[in-house]
């Protein structure tokens, strides 16, 4: 017997938001790809300073304004900045590491990297920025109020970010300075000493493998 009873209304659906459009590529970005894919290719890489000058040398048909063009749209895109952002070393056109991101060029990185993911998420993504922050901190050496000098800027929020990630850090890092000295105080073993203080043996490991890198 069929059912004649009114079927409820499914709920009219309204148009969908359209895509964001794509970011600009320009022609000569394939070009670079395929001669260098290593830089320029699907994981792109930090450019050593200088790169303009080594392109154009190394290519004599290169145009200067193009080539320029097509280098600014590439370092502003959000996969280089995260390979920015990420620690990675410049690179040459071989490919070979020849230098390190500046500090402040990493933090600017990070920040640019959390402002685009912010744009588009409605998850709050400020406890990504600040690990990134505090990690960018730890590998660059140098102590908290000389980093959070050379990373300041005007946006008040960031700072506040910054800072916070720094205390996190340096909170962190006086722990597991204890930690090492507790441990080497103990005659313990790694897996004897992490039963003691309520840890894992490989968390303990790693937690004093990084108090010996920084010592």
């Amino acid at each position: 017997m069929n059912d004649t009873r009114p079927q409820p209304r499914r709920p009219r659906q309204g148009p969908k938001a359209p895509k964001a459009p794509s970011a600009p590529r320009h022609p000569l970005l394939a070009q670079l790809a395929e001669w260098h894919p290593v830089l320029f290719g699907d994981e792109p890489r930090p450019l050593k300073r200088g790169i303009y000058e080594d392109l154009l040398a190394a290519h004599g048909e290169l145009e200067g304004e193009a080539l320029k063009a097509a280098l600014g749209i590439h370092t502003r895109s959000t996969r280089y900045l995260n390979a920015v952002a990420s620690g990675q070393p410049r690179r040459n056109l071989e490919g070979e590491a020849v230098e390190v991101v500046a500090p402040e060029q990493r933090h600017h990185a990070i920040v640019e990297v959390f402002r685009r993911r912010q744009a588009r998420s409605p998850e709050d993504m400020g406890p990504q920025l600040r690990q990134r922050i505090a990690r960018a901190f730890e590998a660059s050496g140098l102590g908290r109020e000389a980093y959070a000098t050379l990373v300041r800027g005007r946006d008040e929020a960031i700072n506040a970010a910054t800072e916070a990630a720094l205390d996190e850090a340096s909170a962190r890092i006086a722990r597991e300075a204890a930690l090492l000295r507790a441990f080497e105080a103990s005659g313990l073993s790694v897996a004897a000493f992490a039963d003691g203080y309520g840890m894992t043996p490989d968390d303990a490991q790693r937690a004093l493998e990084r108090a010996r890198q920084r010592r």
